[in-house]
């Protein structure tokens, strides 16, 4: 009967490491791996780049600096955006 007994928490605790593990392989995982990828997809963003960024503006990269980007949206329009909020580059994508 003892051994019983020690054996039950290890058992009842071995679904709960299950869920875990699956839980790391099919969500927490990938979306590091995507985010580490959008971190060096803008680290790599150059000046002439076209860009779209998640609100959907599409434009071309005028001036790059540390955190921010100024891009050209029409003749004579410019804004400044957050790196952050680049979704894709056009030139990669398409490649």
């Amino acid at each position: 009967m003892p051994q019983q007994s020690a054996a039950s928490p290890l058992i009842q605790l071995f679904p709960l490491v299950l869920i875990f593990v699956i839980f790391y392989f099919l969500l927490i995982r990938p979306q590091k791996q995507k985010e580490k990828e959008h971190q060096k997809m803008l680290a790599g963003i150059n000046k002439n780049d076209e860009i779209v960024t998640s609100g959907g503006i599409h434009g071309t990269v005028v001036n790059v600096k540390e955190k921010t980007l100024t891009l050209r949206i029409d003749d004579n329009v410019k804004m400044e955006i957050e790196k952050n909020s680049v979704a894709y580059i056009k030139n990669l994508k398409g490649a």
